[in-house]
């Protein structure tokens, strides 16, 4: 049976590379730690997060040598065309000390059916064929039709939302579908927000609505003899349309706690129980317009 931890990825957008220190350390020493430890557990994939040139190469250095982390990127916006996001891709390529990479991202479905979407879509195609990456995708949300997307731009790779909270596209099957297509599934956003950890009054302001719900999900995971960070990996690493399943973490105690979670046995809990169905809440769009 293949290791859950095949099955992780870490993405780097929580490493706070462009903060001065954590509890007193360098933050490059701290990814570093981060690093190692993913490393030395085993996961394969490492996505790296939107950071100023000056943090990328601080990550760059802290990387394990050789690098054993398979490395998903994801393009700036095609406002400005294609020779600039290439551009911009390969100069975040040579600050990371990579060669090529395993996947590059359209960073949403609205940029590729912006105008200058379809020649961002090309020159990502045009890479892959010269070996600069393996596999091209997008990053979408639930409303953007994903398996739509699909049809007409046939990517590689899909990343979508979806935890034990947000089942939207679990419970529709477009995640199903999309595996079904050959298309990889990668999941992010599995702790929303870390609403599963905060006490229902410091939970986010767009999830204030959801907090019986959340409290709910809290007290089923009690009563199952688990804990929140056990139940979210657990529900998203058994999913069996999931190719990847990313986790953000800030500190190398982090690393560890999500490591340990994910080699323990996912617990025996009503997931469909634990569903979210307010649209509103989970809509990041919705977040931003409130």
């Amino acid at each position: 049976m293949t290791s859950p931890i095949a099955k992780l990825g870490l993405g780097s957008g929580q490493f706070g590379l462009d903060q001065a220190a954590f509890r007193g350390r360098p933050r490059e020493a701290e990814a570093r730690d981060i690093l190692a430890i993913a490393a030395r557990s085993g996961i394969p994939t490492l996505e790296v997060g939107k950071h100023a040139p000056p943090s990328e190469a601080k990550l760059g250095q802290a990387m394990p040598r050789p690098n054993p982390f398979r490395l998903s990127l994801t393009t700036v916006r095609p406002d400005r065309g294609p020779d600039f996001a290439e551009a911009e891709l390969r100069a975040q390529m040579q600050r990371l000390g990579a060669e090529r990479v395993e996947t590059i991202l359209a960073p949403s479905a609205t940029d590729l059916f912006s105008p200058a979407g379809p020649k961002l879509w090309d020159r990502l195609k045009a890479l892959k064929d010269q070996g600069l990456c393996a596999k091209i995708g997008v990053s979408v949300y639930a409303s953007d039709d994903p398996v739509g997307l699909a049809r007409r731009f046939k990517p590689d790779v899909v990343q979508a939302p979806a935890s034990l909270l947000d089942q939207r596209l679990l419970l529709d099957g477009t995640l199903a579908t999309l595996a079904e297509m050959g298309i990889e599934v990668c999941l992010r956003s599995i702790f929303l927000s870390g609403a599963l950890f905060l006490p229902p009054d410091r939970a986010p302001s767009h999830l204030k609505a959801a907090a019986g719900r959340i409290s709910r999900a809290r007290r089923l995971i009690a009563e199952g003899r688990s804990d929140p960070l056990q139940a979210a990996l657990g529900f998203a690493l058994s999913r069996p349309e999931a190719s990847t399943v990313l986790v953000g973490v800030s500190s190398a105690a982090e690393m560890s706690a999500v490591v340990a979670a994910a080699m323990s046995p996912p617990p025996d809990l009503d997931w469909d129980e634990m569903a979210i169905n307010d649209p509103v809440a989970l809509d990041p769009r919705a977040w931003a317009a409130a």
